[in-house]
Order: C-alpha cells, then sequence, then structure tokens
C-alpha cells in the first residue's frame, strides 16, 4: 500500500471530521473555534441547496427532521462530482440505494424527491427542442408527431403532486399516479396529470416503430382490447391536440410520410 504524504493524511482527517464531527477528531493544533466555522459553512451551504431543490420534501419533514436527513447524507455519502448542481443527483441516489428503511421517513421520501428533482434536471437541461423539421399545425394522426426531448413521462405509487405538510398518506393507493413534466419555449415548467393510456401513447410516439399516430392510437386499442378502435382514435386525437397545446407535442415530423400502411 502507497503511503500517502502527511499533508495528505490532514487534508483527509480535516475533510473527515467537516463530513461526521462526531465520529471523527479534528485535526491536531487546529483551534476549535475555527473548526466551527468549517464544520457550520459546509454542513448549511449543503442543506440549504438541497433544501431549495426540494422544497416539498423540506416542508414536509420540518427543519428538524431534514438537519437529521440531511446530516446523515452529509456524513455517509461519498459524492462522485463536487459540482453544486450534480449534488441533487448524489443526494437522489443516497436516498435510493444508501438510506434504507428509517421508521421515521414517509413511505414517499424517495419518489417525491425524483419529482422534484426532475423540475431541476428540466430546468437546466440546455437541449432546445428541434423545430426546423417540425410542422406545429400537422396532421397528428396521419403524420408522425413529435415529441419534445424536454418531457419527462413518470410513473409513481404516490400522487407526488399533491403532496403538502397537510397530505402525507402513509399508504400507496391502489392506482399509481401517471405524470408529464414538461418545458415549454419559454422555459416555463408544467406538469400535466395523465392516465395509463396518455402515458403509453406518449411511450409510443417517442417509439420510431410506429409511424403515425393514428398507428399508435391503434395499438393501444388492440393492447387494450377496445371493441370500437376508432372511438380509441378520436379520443386520443383530443390528448395529442391538448399535448400540443402545452408543447409536450411540438407538432409532426416532416421528415415521414405517416402513412398507415
Amino acid at each position: 500500500m502507497v503511503e500517502r504524504p502527511d499533508f495528505q493524511l490532514e487534508q483527509y482527517a480535516f475533510a473527515a471530521h467537516i463530513r461526521d464531527p462526531e465520529n471523527n477528531p479534528a485535526p491536531e493544533g487546529i483551534e476549535d473555534r475555527r473548526m466551527a466555522i468549517y464544520r457550520s459553512l459546509f454542513f448549511n451551504n449543503v442543506s440549504q441547496l438541497l433544501s431549495r431543490t426540494f422544497p416539498v420534501l423540506f416542508k414536509i419533514l420540518g427543519a428538524e427532521r431534514w438537519q437529521e436527513l440531511i446530516r446523515d447524507y452529509f456524513s455517509t455519502h461519498e459524492s462522485h462530482t463536487p459540482l453544486f448542481l450534480e449534488m441533487p443527483r448524489e443526494f437522489l441516489q443516497y436516498l435510493e440505494d444508501e438510506r434504507g428503511a428509517v421508521e421515521e421517513d414517509p413511505a414517499f421520501l424517495y419518489e417525491l424527491a425524483h419529482y422534484e428533482w426532475v423540475e431541476l434536471v428540466l430546468s437546466i437541461d440546455e437541449r432546445e427542442p428541434p423545430l426546423e423539421d417540425i410542422d406545429p399545425d400537422g396532421d397528428l394522426l396521419q403524420e408522425r408527431p413529435e415529441v419534445s426531448p424536454l418531457v419527462w413521462s413518470l410513473q409513481y405509487r404516490f400522487p407526488v403532486h399533491t403532496l403538502s405538510p397537510e397530505n402525507q398518506p402513509t399508504e400507496a393507493p391502489e392506482a399509481p399516479t401517471f405524470l408529464v413534466v414538461y418545458r415549454d419555449r419559454e422555459d416555463n415548467i408544467g406538469f400535466l396529470e395523465i392516465n395509463a393510456v396518455t402515458a403509453r401513447l406518449i411511450e409510443l410516439l417517442v417509439d420510431d416503430e410506429n409511424p403515425s399516430g393514428q398507428a399508435a392510437l391503434e395499438k393501444i386499442a388492440t393492447e387494450i382490447d377496445h371493441p370500437r378502435p376508432a372511438t380509441v382514435v378520436e379520443g386520443g386525437l383530443q390528448i395529442m391536440e391538448e399535448l400540443r397545446n402545452r408543447q409536450i407535442i411540438l407538432g409532426t415530423d416532416t421528415n415521414t410520410s405517416g402513412t398507415n400502411s
């Protein structure tokens, strides 16, 4: 094993104490008053950054439980990036893979955090919708609808978009919650609660195997064994029009013919 130089050992001891002062003594020769400044500075920066990223979760937990959660994250999680904007992803990884079952944690802890994290991811996504090959007024049935890349179609056990300090279910409802979170051309973040059929429609529209909106809807009608496929197509067109109004669907792809053969 290669021995580390003394200054590096000092750095590791310093960092270990900052992260977990109860289990790691401060390096010798440093006044505790000075160390207290570093302990407070680092922890508070992390806590404040994450509380702004996960504001609903912070309100639900309250200041004391939030501090306990962040202290555990801060002291046990080994981050793989120094970038502040990546820290919420690190926190999400900690909740999913490292936190484990804690009796005081709400059952929806991870799902709510994931939902709030998605909003951050969309807000900092540097991509722009590819509008050069899109007809915004194209025929959504006969042509191929183009879903914006700035769209996340999500499924949760809990209705995460309704959670608050006053609404904290302890058990997930029987039916899952389907949501679309998206960013429009004015960089506004929006969300839309949908059902399983609309979620499947969006999935199929992203799939290159479907040449047109009508083909996707007819496939859904077959999958759910609907007795009147035309009804599914008619209702699906209304759904696609709403998705286009919200800029979830950008229009139709001018590079595809959209035939239903």
